[in-house]
This record gives structure tokens, C-alpha cells and sequence, in this order.
């Protein structure tokens, strides 16, 4: 056992590449360009939301991947056809997290929703009341 921990201690992770996909709709402003040295924040389809340094949660059991920038990607197995976008996030917990789980703090959250489409794009859909608020409210268990 005390070897194995040994072999670990050597061992280096990489971050995870950010997720990179396509969405079917482009618009010139997108969050993670900027405009005279400021950076956006979010987009055409996204909702921004001042929770004051709060905490964000994840909506059910899944997956944080970094993006760009300071937006991070939630994805699920309950919901594989989707793809949340959380931007203006500090702290992010990369990873498997479980429903309810803190994933990061924000400021200003700006949050989008994509939808997949038939030819392997993504579209922005607008997001369900009540996965916003599950991403804003820690899981009652």
C-alpha cells in the first residue's frame, strides 16, 4: 500500500482540454472574446444572473469540463442532448460531480443552454425554470 502511494505522489494529472463544439447559430459576440481589451461575458441566448459571489450547483449528477475563458460545461446522461454553459465562473470543480454539488462561485452568472442538433451542431434553446433554479439552489436531501 505505502508503494502504491509512492508511485502516485510521481505521477502529474493534465487539466482536462476545454470542450469544444460547434453552434449551429454565430453571432459575433460570444463569451471569451473581447471587445477594447474587455472581455464578454456572455451572448446573444445567454441569461446573466448577479449572485453575488454565490455558489453554483449541479442541476443533477454529471460532468464539468473547462470551455474558454472563465465558462466551464455541464453535461449529463439524464439529459445527453444538452449542454449547459456556465460563464463568469471562479473556482470550478472540474470533473464527476453529484446532483447538488457546489461547482464554482460567480458574480455574474451567465448561463446558456444548448440543444444538439441532427447535423452535429448545437443550437441555443432557451433554458427550463426549473433547472435554473436547481443550478441555483443546493439539492434538499
Amino acid at each position: 500500500m505505502f508503494v502504491a502511494g509512492l508511485a502516485s505522489c510521481g505521477r502529474q494529472d493534465r487539466p482536462p482540454s476545454p470542450r469544444e463544439f460547434k453552434i449551429q447559430q454565430s453571432w459575433q459576440f460570444q463569451p471569451g472574446t473581447e471587445v477594447a481589451g474587455h472581455p464578454i461575458r456572455g451572448g446573444l441566448g445567454d441569461i446573466s444572473i448577479d449572485i453575488n459571489g454565490g455558489k453554483i450547483y449541479a442541476p443533477m449528477t454529471g460532468e464539468v469540463q473547462p470551455h474558454n475563458g472563465d465558462c466551464v460545461i455541464f453535461t449529463s446522461a439524464e439529459l445527453p442532448a444538452y449542454l449547459l454553459r456556465l460563464c463568469g465562473v471562479d473556482h470550478p470543480k472540474l470533473g464527476a460531480v453529484n446532483q447538488g454539488e457546489a461547482i464554482a462561485t460567480s458574480h455574474i452568472l451567465s448561463f446558456a443552454v444548448l440543444r444538439k442538433q441532427p447535423d452535429g451542431t448545437w443550437a441555443l434553446v432557451e433554458p427550463a425554470n426549473p433547472l435554473l433554479e436547481r443550478v441555483l439552489t443546493p439539492s434538499r436531501s
